[in-house]
């Protein structure tokens, strides 16, 4: 292989910057969930109007995903990166001096929009340097996102404490620029396959479903809607839960960074599964625990075991999402790679609208969290059944070469 292509020691090289780029870019995604309870007091809304706003921010995720999928797919990674820091800096700014709860929904739409290109499309454009270890790179890529929310709850929290969020977020807005198109530019070299024929000693077999790609398409977004669902209970809602619970915003925010450091683990844990056994047996391992640690949360709401759970929940349901973009692209085109993969990432963001939204109207409701988990865990059965499907297929088709 020559010098700088696949599997290559660039290939790792431009992997760290994705990362970095997804760490910078996640910000936009999970700022709102340390900001929620101190937004709601400041608009005097309800949690399930905040919980709207968050609704709002991932809906605009999951178009970015796959509208700026597919102009990675023309253009290239750069161009779309670089637009993205423009959104995501509107984003910031326009919710920094909103003074309504629509302002501030259509700013996190925005938000969301932008930030969106450093997740699937930078996932989807890693898979093209990567044979032998690609559900490892793709698990590493996908995991930027899961850095950033361990990273950024505890520094968002600190921030907002000294400076308010509106500060906060003006301060974010002008980072952006600074730390992301650097590593944007890092990126400028475009994918192999765009300038050589991708050929190697020995075919890699692919896992296939005996699936269309479209048909195969519809039926993860289906699984990764119900997953999602399930999925943003805890995410979208942890620190409102603890502060409900009278321990503050502080450890509600610890839990969301243990959550996501155990995430990271768990995503290039099932990387170097899924390069083993697939991304369906991956899928289906992870769907199955993730139901697992949502019942925990309905065993007990003490400080300590609310860490662990949190904790063993960020290492159970940290490989699905990726899982779906490896199944893609197991069963497609890699010229199509930047959509598909967009599709396949970015409808789960519709999961976890809808599950953010859901776990305020439940609570407002009930006056509780405890129906929005067993809401979940009734989603999550969806996902359950849909992977031992997959799985019964793909043990029946034979593999075909790349």
């Amino acid at each position: 292989m020559p010098k700088g292509g696949i599997d290559s020691g660039y290939a790792w090289a431009r992997l760290t910057a994705s990362v970095l780029l997804s760490v910078a870019g996640g910000v936009g995604m999970w700022s709102l969930v340390v900001v929620l309870p101190v937004v709601q007091t400041d608009l005097g809304i309800t949690r399930a109007d905040i919980s709207f706003a968050y609704t709002m921010n991932t809906l605009g995720f999951c178009a970015g995903g796959i509208l700026l999928g597919r102009v990675v797919d023309l253009r290239g990674i750069v161009p779309t990166a670089i637009l993205s820091v423009f959104l995501m800096a509107a984003g910031f700014a326009g919710a920094a001096y909103a003074p309504s709860l629509g302002l501030f929904a259509a700013a996190q739409a925005l938000l969301g929009f932008g930030c969106a290109a450093t997740f699937a499309p930078l996932v989807a454009d890693v898979s093209h340097w990567f044979e032998k270890r690609r559900g490892v790179a793709m698990g590493i890529a996908s995991s930027g996102n899961y850095i950033a929310g361990t990273v950024w709850p505890p520094l968002i929290e600190l921030a907002m404490r000294d400076h308010g969020w509106r500060d906060t977020f003006l301060v974010i807005a002008g980072l952006a620029f600074v730390v992301m198109i650097p590593l944007a530019l890092f990126l400028r070299r475009p994918p192999p396959f765009h300038s050589e024929p991708v050929q190697t000693a020995a075919a890699v077999p692919l896992r296939s479903v005996g699936l269309s790609p479209n048909v195969l398409q519809a039926l993860l977004a289906v699984a990764g809607i119900a997953c999602c669902v399930a999925m943003s209970m805890p995410q979208v809602h942890i620190v409102a839960y603890c502060t409900d619970l009278g321990y503050g915003t502080a450890p509600g925010a610890t839990m969301l960074s243990l959550m996501f450091g155990f995430g990271v683990i768990s995503r290039i844990g099932s990387g170097w599964i899924a390069d083993r056994v697939g991304g369906v047996v991956t899928m289906l391992l992870g769907s199955v625990l993730q139901t697992i640690a949502l019942v925990f949360y309905l065993l007990s709401n003490e400080l300590v075991s609310l860490y662990v759970i949190s904790a063993l929940f960020g290492l159970f349901q940290g490989g699905l999402v990726p899982s779906y973009a490896l199944i893609m692209r197991e069963n497609s085109r890699p010229q199509e790679a930047g959509v598909r993969v967009g599709i396949a990432v970015s409808v789960t963001l519709i999961g976890m609208a809808l599950g953010g939204w859901m776990g305020g109207v439940l609570f407002d409701a009930t006056g509780s969290y405890r129906a929005a988990f067993i809401n979940g865990i009734a989603w999550n059965v969806v996902t359950v059944l849909i992977g031992w499907w997959l799985l019964a297929r793909q043990g029946r088709q034979r593999p075909v070469a790349a």
